[in-house]
């Protein structure tokens, strides 16, 4: 997670068509997440901001796809949270 005045940028790695939505967690630094929902027609990207919002528990107008809309690699970037705050929360705390 890298972060600039009131923006923090996660690279995260996209396995869709899971069974279900969950955070598998970092490795080398990337955030694992497994979506529910198919890569067709931005379905996969819909529900992965849906879902880090909800996990998150910060309203979706706060979470956004910046790079890699069509690739499994992204940048999601989280508005008005900080690093620190985004690690307890993913960790579920």
């Amino acid at each position: 997670m890298f972060g600039a005045e009131g923006t923090v940028r996660i690279p995260v790695r996209v396995q869709p068509g899971a069974v279900r939505n969950e955070v598998v967690g970092f490795a080398d630094g990337v955030l694992q997440v497994r979506i529910a929902a198919p890569p067709v027609k931005g379905k996969a990207n819909r529900e992965l901001v849906a879902f880090l919002s909800h996990v998150l528990r910060v309203s979706k107008s706060r979470v956004a796809i910046l790079r890699g809309h069509t690739a499994k690699n992204k940048i999601v970037a989280v508005n008005d949270l900080s690093q620190e705050e985004i690690g307890r929360r993913l960790s579920g705390g």
